[in-house]
C-alpha cells in the first residue's frame, strides 16, 4: 500500500460516525484541559485510559491523541491571557502573548497562535507521512553522546534568549539545572539537595515551577502594581480575519518552528520542550525586530507553538515506527495500544494498517476540529480580560493551587508553588528571565544523564563525544555558539572605552 492508498483508506476509517465523535470530544476535552492551568494532558489521559476498555480501538486511540495535540491548543489560551502556563511548552508562548494581552491585542496573540499551531500540525502531518521511516531511522542513531551534545547545544543556543545580559541568562540555567539535581539520584540512589524532606525524593515538581514562575509571579507583581492594560472592547470571527495580515509576517517564522518541532519530536526522550525553546531563541536572533521581543513580537508566538504542535504530531512516529515512547504522554499511548491488542513496531504498518492510517488521517480532521472551536471561541476568552483584577487573581490562584494539588496529591508542592512565585517576582524585579530557569530544569537532568551513560560505555573515554560524527557536529556548533558569545560580549566592552578615549 503506497502512500496515497494508505491516506486513503486511514480517512475511510477517521470518517466513521464513531470515530468522528470520539476525535471531536478528544479535541474539545483537551483545549478544556489545556485553558485549565497546571491539569495538563497527562493527567486527562491517565483518567480516561481505564475508559478506553470499552471502546473500539481505532476510536479509542483517536479519542486519546485529540486530547494530547488538543491541549497543545488550550495551553496557549491561558498563557496569553492569564500568562499561566501548565507546561514549559506554553511557557515560551507567554513571554510575548501576554505583553500583547496587556496592551490590548489578545485577539491579534490568540490568532497567531492558533493559526501557527494549526499549519505546524499540518506540515508536521505531511512530515509524519513522508518521512516517517526515515527519521525513524535517524531516531535509531542516537545514543547518549549524541543526546548529551545535542541537549547541551540547546541550552546553550537558548541562553542567547537573555543575549542582552548573557552573565544574568547562564546564572538563570544554572540555576535551574541545580533544581534538577534535587532529589534521588538515578543511578545510585543518593538523596542530593533533599534537606531531609521526604516530599523531595521525586525531585521538585515541574508543574509548581512553572506555575509559581509565572502565575504567582504575575499575582504578585499585579496586586503589588495597578495592573493596568487596554482591553479589547470585543472580538469576533471578523475581527479576527483582518489579523491574517500577520501571517505574512510570521511566515518563515511558522516555518522553521516546524521544521524544529518535526525534528525533536521524532527523537525519543526528547519532545516538543526542547524544540519550543530553540524555535523562540533563534527566532530572537534572525527576526529584524528584536528591540520587539520581550514586548509582544508576534514571531515570538508563531515559531514556538509552530514547534510545540508539529513537535506533538512527529512524537508518533518513534512510538508508531519503532514501538519506543518519546516521553510519558507517549508511553501511555503505547500501553493504550498494547491493552487493544495493538503492537507499535516496523510491523503496525503492514498488520494493521487500519489503526496507522486511520490515526495519522485523524490528525488532520481533528485539527480542523480545533480550528471550528477555537475561533468562535476567542472572543469569550478575551472576555476574560474584562473581569476586575479583585476576581480574577484570587480565582487564578485556587486553580493554580488545584492544578498543582492535582499532579501528586501533596501539599508539599501548593506550598513550593507561592515560595516560587515569591522567587520569581524577585527574579523578575532582576531582570532574569525565568524562561531559561524552567529550560535548565528540565535539560539538565537529561544531560547529566546522558553523560553519565555515555562515560559508563566508553569506560571514562571523554573522546567518545567527538568520536561520534553527529556528537563532534552538536559540539562543534557549541564550542562555536560560546565563542561567538564571548566575542559579542567583549566588543560591547570595547565600545564604550573607545568612546570615553575619543571624547
Amino acid at each position: 500500500m503506497n502512500t496515497l492508498d494508505g491516506l486513503i483508506y486511514g480517512l475511510g476509517v477517521a470518517t466513521q460516525p464513531v470515530v468522528l465523535f470520539y476525535c471531536f470530544f478528544g479535541v474539545f476535552l483537551g483545549t478544556f484541559i489545556g485553558v485549565l492551568p497546571g491539569v495538563g494532558a497527562l493527567a486527562a489521559i491517565s483518567l480516561l485510559l481505564p475508559i478506553t476498555f470499552y471502546m473500539p480501538p481505532e476510536a479509542a486511540l483517536v479519542m486519546l491523541a485529540g486530547v494530547y495535540y488538543g491541549a497543545q491548543y488550550g495551553g496557549s489560551i491561558a498563557s496569553i491571557l492569564l500568562r499561566l502556563p501548565g507546561t514549559p511548552q506554553s511557557a515560551v508562548t507567554a513571554l510575548e502573548g501576554y505583553p500583547l494581552a496587556r496592551q490590548g491585542k489578545a485577539g491579534a496573540a490568540l490568532f497567531v497562535a492558533m493559526s501557527s499551531s494549526f499549519i505546524g500540525s499540518i506540515l508536521g502531518i505531511a512530515i509524519l507521512v513522508l518521512f516517517a521511516p526515515l527519521l525513524a531511522q535517524i531516531g535509531t542513531k542516537f545514543g547518549a553522546a549524541e543526546y548529551f551534545s545535542m541537549m547541551l547545544l540547546g541550552l546553550v543556543a537558548a541562553s542567547t534568549v537573555g543575549s542582552e545580559a548573557p552573565a544574568k541568562a547562564m546564572a538563570m540555567v544554572v540555576v535551574g539545572m541545580i533544581l534538577g539535581c534535587v532529589g534521588a539520584d538515578v543511578n545510585s540512589g543518593a538523596l542530593r539537595f533533599t534537606f531531609g524532606q521526604t516530599e523531595l525524593l521525586d525531585g521538585v515538581n515541574l508543574v509548581a515551577l512553572a506555575m509559581g514562575l509565572f502565575g504567582i509571579s504575575e499575582v504578585i507583581s499585579n496586586v503589588r502594581t495597578s495592573g493596568a492594560r487596554k482591553v479589547e472592547e470585543k472580538v469576533g470571527p471578523k475581527d479576527l480575519l483582518r489579523e491574517r495580515r500577520q501571517l505574512k509576517r510570521v511566515k518563515f517564522s511558522i516555518l522553521r518552528g516546524t521544521g524544529l518541532g518535526a525534528f525533536f519530536g521524532a527523537l525519543p526522550g526528547t519532545g516538543g520542550t526542547i524544540a519550543t525553546f530553540l524555535s523562540y531563541a533563534v527566532e530572537r536572533k534572525v527576526s529584524r525586530h528584536p528591540e520587539e521581543f520581550g514586548k509582544g513580537a508576534v514571531e515570538g508566538i508563531a515559531g514556538p507553538e509552530s514547534a510545540n504542535n508539529s513537535a506533538a504530531i512527529t512524537a508518533f512516529i518513534p512510538t508508531l515506527t519503532l514501538g519506543i515512547p518519546g516521553d510519558v504522554i507517549m508511553a501511555l499511548m503505547l500501553g493504550a495500544m498494547i491493552i487493544h491488542g495493538v503492537q507499535p513496531g516496523p510491523l503496525m504498518l503492514v498488520e494493521r494498517p487500519e489503526m496507522f492510517w486511520g490515526l495519522i488521517a485523524s490528525f488532520g480532521i481533528g485539527n480542523l476540529f480545533l480550528i471550528v472551536l477555537n475561533l468562535p471561541l476567542i472572543g469569550i476568552w478575551v472576555a476574560l480580560l474584562r473581569i476586575p483584577f479583585s476576581y480574577l487573581y484570587p480565582a487564578i490562584t485556587v486553580f493554580v493551587c488545584l492544578g498543582v494539588y492535582s499532579v501528586r496529591g501533596s501539599a508539599f508542592d501548593v506550598m513550593s508553588v507561592v515560595f516560587i512565585g515569591a522567587f520569581g517576582y524577585i527574579m523578575a524585579l532582576m531582570r532574569f528571565n525565568p524562561a531559561l530557569l524552567l529550560l535548565g530544569f528540565v535539560l539538565g537532568p537529561l544531560i547529566e544523564t546522558n553523560l553519565r551513560r555515555a562515560l559508563l560505555l566508553s569506560r571514562g573515554d571523554l573522546l567518545v563525544f567527538f568520536e561520534r560524527p553527529i556528537s563532534a557536529v552538536f559540539l562543534s556548533a557549541t564550542i562555536l555558539l560560546i565563542g561567538w558569545g564571548v566575542f559579542t560580549s567583549l566588543r560591547k566592552i570595547r565600545r564604550p572605552v573607545r568612546q570615553e578615549a575619543g571624547e
